[in-house]
C-alpha cells in the first residue's frame, strides 16, 4: 500500500510539472521590499516582472503587501524584513535573498552585474559593495577570485578578467601574474585599445571586454550606478542586475544587494542573478576558488605586500565583546580597522562593516556617546 501511495504521488508530481512547465524543486529567493525611494510597490513590481518570464524561481517577499502567487512575511521596516530573512535562512526555507542597505562584515564584498552599453554584453564588476580588504592592492586581488568564482557560479568556465586601471592597477596585476604562474587557474583579458594588456581603460568598460573587471569597492560602486542610470538620469535605476551577492571567506548567506534608486527592471535583474547565482553553487565555487589560490600562495603573497607598507603595528586586544546594534558612520575605509583599535584602546568594544553608504563601526548602543568623543578627538570623523 505504501508502495503504491508512492507512486501516485510521484504521478501526481509529474503531471503538475508538464501542467506547469516546472520540473524538480524550484529556487527559493526572498525580496525585502521596505526601504527604497519609489516606494514598496516598485519592488513588488520588479517580482512580478522576474515572475512573468521566469517560472523555476519561487519569490518570498518581505514586506507589507504580497505579491500574487508569493509566500508573504508581513514587516513594515527594513531591520525587521532582515530579522525574517536571516530566520528563514537559518530554517533553510530560501536559497538566497535581495535587500539593500545590508551590512556585510569586513571581509565580503559584493560582485556587481551590468549591461555594457556598446555592444549589450554582459560584465561582471568586482567589487561594488562592501569591502575585501582595507589595502586597495589587496582588496582588488581578492576582487578578482570574488569575480572569477561569480562567473563560474554562472557558467562562464574561463572567464577573462581585467584590470581597472587605477591606483596600484599594475601591482594587482603582478600579484595575480605570480598566482597564475604559482598554478592559480586565470585568464587575463586583452584590451580594445591598441596597446593591449591586461590593464582595462574607459573605452574597455564601455565594450565589455572583459567578463569579469576588477576595481576597488568605491569605484566599482560609482560605475554600478553610471551604468544602471545612465538613461534616467540618476535618481531612478533602469537597467542591469544589481550590485550582486555579497562574497568573502566567512559569507555563509546568499545575499544579494540592490540600491534605494533600483527600479523594478533592476529588481528583477538582482532576483534572476541571485538565483543563478544558488543555482551555480557560487558561495561553494567561492571557497574553491579561494583554497586554488591559497595554494598558488595568495597568503605568503598579501604578506609580503603589508610588509612593503611598512612595519607592523603593534597588535591590540579587543575588550570583552558586546551587542554591537548601533553604527558610526563617516570613517575612511582605509582608517577603518585602525579607528576600531582606537576604540579597543579605549575598553570600547567595536567591530566594522560595510554597507550601501560605506565603511561603519557597530558599538553597543551605551558606548555610542562615548566611541564618538573618541573618534573625533582622533580625528577619525568631524
Amino acid at each position: 500500500m505504501k508502495a503504491k501511495k508512492e507512486v501516485a504521488r510521484t504521478l501526481l508530481e509529474v503531471a503538475e510539472a508538464l501542467e506547469t512547465g516546472q520540473f524538480g524543486s524550484q529556487t527559493r529567493v526572498a525580496l525585502t521590499t521596505p526601504g527604497s525611494e519609489h516606494g514598496e510597490a516598485e519592488l513588488r513590481k520588479g517580482a512580478e516582472k522576474l515572475l512573468a518570464r521566469q517560472k523555476d524561481i519561487e519569490l518570498v517577499i518581505i514586506g507589507e503587501k504580497p505579491v500574487a502567487d508569493c509566500q508573504h512575511h508581513y514587516c513594515e521596516c527594513l531591520d525587521e524584513a532582515h530579522d525574517i530573512m536571516e530566520n528563514l535562512f537559518v530554517e533553510d526555507k530560501i536559497d538566497a535573498a535581495v535587500t539593500l542597505h545590508y551590512n556585510f562584515p569586513m571581509g565580503v564584498a559584493t560582485v556587481g552585474r551590468v549591461k555594457t552599453p556598446a555592444t549589450g554584453d554582459e560584465m561582471l564588476l568586482a567589487t561594488t559593495t562592501g569591502t575585501s580588504g582595507t589595502s586597495r592592492v589587496e582588496a582588488m586581488v581578492k576582487n578578482a577570485i570574488a569575480g572569477q568564482a561569480a562567473a563560474r557560479a554562472l557558467g562562464i568556465e574561463e572567464p577573462e578578467v581585467g584590470i581597472l586601471n587605477v591606483d596600484g592597477a599594475r601591482k594587482v596585476e603582478q600579484l595575480l601574474t605570480k598566482l597564475k604562474d604559482n598554478g592559480y587557474p586565470l585568464k587575463f583579458a586583452t584590451s580594445a585599445r591598441s596597446d593591449g594588456g591586461s590593464v582595462m581603460r574607459g573605452n574597455d568598460l564601455l565594450l565589455g571586454s572583459c567578463d569579469v573587471m576588477v576595481c576597488d569597492t568605491l569605484t566599482g560602486n560609482i560605475l554600478m550606478k553610471l551604468f544602471s542610470a545612465r538613461e534616467s538620469g540618476g535618481d531612478y535605476e533602469v537597467s542591469g542586475f544589481g550590485y550582486g551577492p555579497g562574497v568573502g571567506k566567512e559569507q555563509d548567506k546568499l545575499i544579494g544587494i540592490i540600491s534605494r534608486a533600483s527600479g523594478a527592471p533592476v529588481v528583477a535583474g538582482a532576483l534572476e542573478y541571485l538565483a543563478a547565482s544558488a543555482e551555480g553553487g557560487l558561495l561553494e565555487v567561492y571557497q574553491r576558488e579561494w583554497q586554488q589560490a591559497k595554494k598558488a600562495g595568495l597568503q605568503d603573497l598579501l604578506t609580503e605586500l603589508k610588509s612593503s607598507a611598512g612595519p607592523a603595528k603593534e597588535e591590540v586586544t579587543a575588550p570583552d565583546k558586546k551587542q554591537t546594534d548601533a553604527e558610526i558612520a563617516g570613517i575612511d575605509v582605509l582608517d577603518i580597522e585602525t579607528a576600531k583599535e582606537t576604540l579597543w584602546q579605549q575598553d570600547i568594544y567595536a567591530e566594522t562593516g560595510m554597507g550601501c553608504a560605506g565603511p561603519v563601526v557597530m558599538i553597543a548602543p551605551e558606548d555610542e556617546e562615548e566611541a564618538r568623543m573618541v573618534l573625533q578627538e582622533a580625528g577619525f570623523i568631524s
